[in-house]
């Protein structure tokens, strides 16, 4: 029977599409990644997310002072009204200047110090200018503006005229601060095009801190070539790399190391390599195969490079000039204490940035985040109020104390090392001691004493220990994005079930980049894990058997059945006090969310900042769900906005929920 035209003779997946679609659809992908990069570059070198200026985005000279027509708001203006209770413009300066009060002026400061050399050599960026800057990039990645505005608004968390002001502007006057820019060498354009569609090698490799154990392990992958995926994951030092059985991206020219790409090209496949040092790593490097060049001339992409050069090239110079600028501005600091500086934020150059233009600054780029926090904190103080519920320092300092225990912080005798864990928490949130405990633990803890008591099920309690402990499906997964591909993939598979025939299926067609890196090796799946569908699939095939298309929301699946581990030699009484915590925690995080998710819907908010309104679903005195009662079956209908409301509520969650809320589907 002659086979479906979908797949050809050799096995492959036909209606690829010409070199041309190919090569546009590069670019397109490309473009986007160095346009985000360019991006990354602004923000990293620049600060561009500042809120500074009006609407304007000349290089006109910085005011000293606001002018008559923009003079702040007063600080007892309303900002929002929750149940009736007040938040003014005065406390939410407050909140906003306290968290994010350093960021937003030294993106002010920024800012001013490019504005400052614009006006010095006569160079003038206008709202022309930096509109047709925007038309060219939406044109370079063929997308439309307005999609391309709300993609960089989704990315960077910004408003269409703080893109144009604080990103466009920026960049243009550094461009035209460092004098245009190079026009790149052949040889650059040929490095480049070797670099994107010359052949690669596919590898992995295992790295390490010294010579001396690279040594070893070579040695030990030497002997046993097959087992070069479980020393890279037990000892490389390379967490990416490592998580993924050795497994990189394969391996390109012209990256950046000229003997360590040497060295991976002159391997054949299988071959493994000799110990590479890179600065102060140790690279093993076990190639798995060859690629070869993509059918692409260098006459069809030539422009394209070139671009791409320039615009490297563009980013870098621009860099450099503002490190330049930087480094030769006075800057005095006055945000640590602006009294005594005269109500002074800063001053750049004897120019003055006022506090209240910083005030005014924090809340344009952050009031919208910070009044939620303010609003949830709100609901939660009127609840513990309706509940007459207290929460004292030992309250605080006990969940403290628990998160610190939980993440493995501990003393030598076992005691929470709650100093370190505090010291961690802020250092990597970058948030001050204060913030963490209003933001997280205060809520944490109120939301805690709302919800009271959670009952632990023998049911729930053998779940658990079948997750946790009970035997997993071996499975190898091939990911396809369209049910009509994922049956013709499944053809391919069904005429040859081998592990290794699913592992060439996957490596070419899986759309999921770690399995398809893995050649469709996923970790073993487990019961009662959050995805009923599959692990029912999974676990209803035998070894060495094949499973048909299964989807999962937007993806079709297809599994081969290697095997099952076996269950751990452990009894439930043996680890139940461990799993009764764990369960314990995770149904008091759900229902935590549950009770938050309540009082807001229930809540009636007036937020004058977005001009939204929402009225209750419920009265706003009703009483308030607990697990002792038993909670609804489902929670009320959303809140309808009010008339003349010009969007609707704000999502369920917002503001003040706590981190730990995030709880997924598996702790059902």
């Amino acid at each position: 029977m002659q086979r479906s035209a979908q797949v050809d003779a050799g096995g492959a997946i036909a209606g690829r599409g010409t070199n041309r679609t190919r090569i546009a659809a590069f670019w397109r992908r490309r473009w986007m990644r160095e346009a985000v990069l360019a991006l990354a570059v602004v923000g990293a070198a620049v600060g561009w997310r500042m809120v500074a200026g009006g609407g304007q985005a000349e290089a006109k000279p910085p005011r000293t002072a606001p002018p008559a027509a923009a003079v702040a708001p007063p600080a007892d203006e309303l900002v929002a009204m929750v149940n009736g209770a007040e938040i003014r413009r005065g406390q939410l300066a407050a909140e906003c200047l306290s968290r994010h009060g350093r960021a937003v002026l030294d993106s002010l400061i920024n800012k001013r110090i490019i504005s400052q050399a614009c006006r010095q050599r006569g160079i003038v960026v206008t709202d022309k200018d930096v509109d047709a800057e925007i038309d060219a990039m939406t044109k370079r990645f063929n997308v439309p503006r307005d999609k391309w505005i709300e993609m960089i608004g989704q990315e960077r968390g910004i408003s269409p005229r703080q893109y144009a002001d604080e990103i466009v502007w920026p960049m243009l006057a550094l461009r035209r601060l460092a004098q245009g820019k190079v026009e790149p060498t052949e040889e650059e354009i040929a490095d480049l095009f070797a670099n994107q569609f010359g052949p690669a090698v596919k590898a992995r490799i295992i790295v390490s801190r010294s010579g001396t154990e690279a040594a070893s392990l070579r040695q030990q992958a030497l002997a046993a070539p097959d087992e070069f995926g479980a020393l890279a994951r037990q000892h490389s030092i390379d967490v990416g790399s490592a998580s993924a059985n050795g497994w990189v991206q394969p391996v390109r020219r012209h990256t950046g190391e000229p003997r360590f790409e040497a060295v991976v090209f002159g391997l054949a496949e299988g071959q493994i390599s000799e110990v590479v040092q890179v600065a102060d790593q140790f690279i093993i490097v076990k190639c798995e195969g060859h690629l070869p060049a993509a059918d692409v001339k260098l006459a069809d992409v030539r422009t394209q490079l070139a671009t791409e050069l320039a615009e490297r090239t563009s980013r870098e110079t621009a860099t450099t000039m503002f490190r330049s600028l930087r480094e030769a501005a006075r800057v005095t600091d006055g945000l640590p204490d602006p009294q005594a500086a005269g109500g002074a934020a800063a001053t750049i150059n004897d120019e003055v940035i006022p506090l209240d233009d910083l005030r005014a600054a924090c809340i344009e780029r952050h009031g919208a985040d910070v009044l939620e926090i303010l609003v949830s904190r709100t609901l939660i103080k009127q609840a513990l109020d309706r509940e007459r519920i207290a929460i004292s320092q030992a309250d605080v300092d006990a969940e403290i104390a628990r998160a610190a225990e939980n993440l493995g912080f501990r003393q030598p005798d076992g005691r929470p090392d709650i100093q370190a864990w505090l010291e961690r928490v802020t250092r990597e949130q970058g948030v001050p001691l204060q913030h963490y405990v209003e933001d997280v633990v205060q809520p944490t803890v109120a939301l805690k004493k709302l919800v009271g008591n959670v009952p632990v099920t023998r049911e729930d309690l053998d779940k658990a220990f079948q997750a946790t402990f009970g035997p997993r499906a071996r499975c190898r997964m091939i990911v396809l994005d369209s049910q009509r591909r994922a049956q013709e993939v499944w053809q391919l598979a069904r005429q040859q079930p081998t592990a290794e025939r699913i592992g060439d299926l996957a490596e070419r067609y899986s759309v999921d980049p770690t399995s398809r890196g893995l050649r469709g090796e996923v970790p073993p799946i487990q019961r009662y894990g959050g995805q009923p569908a599959l692990e029912r699939e999974a676990f209803a095939l035998q070894a060495d058997e094949l499973s048909g298309v299964i989807q999962i929301a937007d993806r079709f699946l297809v599994l081969f059945c290697e095997g099952y581990t076996e269950p751990a030699p452990v009894r439930l009484e043996e680890v139940r006090d461990e799993l009764y915590d764990d369960i314990l925690e995770k149904k008091q995080r759900i229902e935590m969310a549950r009770i938050f998710r309540h009082l807001r819907e229930a809540a009636a908010i007036d937020n004058h900042l977005a001009g939204t309104s929402q009225s209750p679903a419920r009265s706003a005195v009703a009483p308030m769900p607990s697990v002792a009662d038993g909670l609804p079956a489902g929670l009320p209908e959303p809140a309808t906005a009010r008339v003349g409301s010009r969007r609707g509520p704000a999502p369920a969650g917002s503001g003040v929920e706590p981190a730990s809320l995030d709880v997924p589907a598996a702790a059902r």
